[in-house]
């Protein structure tokens, strides 16, 4: 099993019989991104039949015989010994290094072709849109214009593989993971569970909350700053992905539900219908917030972080702004409007590009 595979450096160093220092390096290089193969022409001859062709001529068959075991026309196996010295001279191996050597051709990349377009690329990298959501955007900006358009994955092609040193750094660190190599996704979500009293669990939640058709459900969590001694709740709506950031000065159960509940009221009653919560004891006082909002409190099951997707998906665009390891006691709340209001301005993958604050208008008017 290859890194890029979930393998551990050290696994794959023991299968291909080098040194970890040396996997390091090649995963460096490639950014951590899984090679592309070769793509080889119709017709020309692959290294494991190079290796029959040495195998024949050890063994004295005619250039005829060993052209017809490998099903190959003659005078494509009496070409390839004559190019590689002759049958005394040949080597499988000399051959196939030749055949490479002929075959490379390298080729500017887009980033070099279309200067503009990788310019372009690198502003709304700067702005924190993601490879996705920047080639969506662009064929939709440029319908008529291919010259315009590039894939996500050749987009991270040219921030893992072929940019380099400061370069990389600085376009990585645009990214939400802010890594500058690809590493697999396989860590398991560790939490830890707690006892609130009165829990409803998210399993007696509306049904119409599921298929996000109905607005007004909304997901909440607290991101938590350096040393755990700041922290900030976020609250997303399921329908629309239009999120919130609210200060928080510390932890306790009356003070949180305190200030989601005047946070609620900045919207009208109908845009709010449900919070679904984990089990962290900053919402023991469920109770006192939905009898101050009237809005119920549901409770994701132990373990279970995906059961509050949109609300991961929008704590991880908010730690572009507010990275873990930091204080978060510095960000006023003005500031962190101000972060959500650039997040809500950005297009989504989930909205077809359309971005929650458009989502959100269309259900004021």
């Amino acid at each position: 099993m290859a890194v890029w595979e979930g393998a551990s450096q050290v696994q794959a160093a023991e299968r291909a019989g080098i040194s970890r220092r040396a996997v390091q390096r090649l995963v460096a290089d490639a950014g951590g991104m899984k090679p592309i193969p070769p793509k080889l022409r119709e017709g020309l001859l692959r290294p494991e039949e190079r290796e029959q062709i040495l195998v024949g001529i050890s063994q004295g068959l005619s250039g005829r015989e060993i052209a017809r075991r490998l099903g190959r026309a003659s005078s494509t196996v009496s070409r390839e010994i004559l190019a590689s010295g002759g049958r005394a001279r040949y080597s499988s191996s000399r051959a196939q290094r030749a055949a490479e050597a002929r075959r490379a051709r390298p080729k500017a990349g887009w980033t070099k072709c279309r200067p503009r377009l990788w310019r372009l690329v690198r502003e709304r990298l700067g702005l924190w849109w993601s490879p996705r959501q920047i080639s969506r955007w662009l064929r939709e900006r440029f319908p008529a214009q291919p010259e315009w358009w590039v894939s996500h994955e050749a987009i991270y092609q040219a921030i893992f593989v072929q940019a380099r040193g400061e370069l990389r750094k600085e376009l990585a660190a645009c990214l939400r993971s802010g890594r500058t190599q690809r590493r697999p996704q396989s860590r398991a979500a560790q939490t830890k569970g707690s006892t609130i009293k009165g829990m409803v669990m998210i399993s007696d939640r509306p049904a119409e909350a599921e298929d996000r058709a109905v607005p007004g459900h909304w997901e909440g969590d607290l991101i938590i700053g350096k040393d755990g001694k700041s922290q900030v709740a976020t609250l997303v709506e399921r329908s629309t992905r239009f999120g919130f950031l609210v200060k928080v000065n510390n932890r306790t159960a009356e003070h949180v539900a305190a200030r989601l509940a005047e946070h609620v009221q900045t919207l009208p009653a109908h845009l709010w219908r449900s919070l679904t919560w984990d089990q962290g004891t900053e919402m023991a006082a469920h109770a006192d917030f939905s009898l101050a909002t009237g809005i119920p409190v549901y409770f994701c099951d132990p373990h279970s972080p995906w059961l509050r997707g949109s609300n991961e998906n929008w704590n991880g665009l908010v730690r572009q702004y507010l990275p873990k390891g930091t204080s978060l006691r510095k960000h006023t709340q003005d500031d962190l409007d101000a972060i959500a209001r650039s997040l809500n301005e950005r297009p989504r993958e989930t909205l077809d590009g359309h971005p929650p604050a458009e989502k959100l208008n269309e259900l004021l008017r």
